[in-house]
């Protein structure tokens, strides 16, 4: 069974920082891409950032560049999202999405077979 599973979120204070984990079992994802989504309350749901496992390409939402970084330790089968300089804007519920779509048009939901229950990330001002 293919179970991921965030963990990490919590509340912070504006311009402070927190280390989102996607923990991922049932099958292998090398050849998958890996990905963090956020909702926030009333709002769809947006991709935020994405990572090859295989390769290790990123792509990221103009909103994070340069603040938000993900990666993959393979070792761990375990997805990251560090985020850095959080603003009130950020809090969301954060989701950890795998799909078999490697194509250039990572953010598109419906290319994710594989969903995290999501993790809830406050951002106080």
């Amino acid at each position: 069974q293919v179970q991921l599973v965030e963990s990490g979120g919590g509340l912070v204070q504006a311009g402070g920082s927190l280390r989102l984990s996607c923990a991922v079992s049932g099958r292998t994802f090398s050849g998958y891409r890996m990905a963090w989504f956020r909702q926030a309350p009333g709002k769809g749901r947006n991709g935020v950032a994405s990572i090859r496992w295989s390769l290790g390409t990123t792509y990221y939402a103009d909103s994070v560049k340069g603040r938000f970084t993900i990666s993959r330790d393979n070792a761990k089968n375990t997805v990251y999202l560090q985020m850095n300089s959080l603003n009130p804007e950020d809090t969301a519920v954060y989701y950890c999405a795998a799909t078999i779509n490697l194509g250039s048009v990572w953010y598109l939901i419906s290319h994710y077979d594989y969903w995290g229950q999501g993790t809830q990330v406050t951002v106080s001002s």
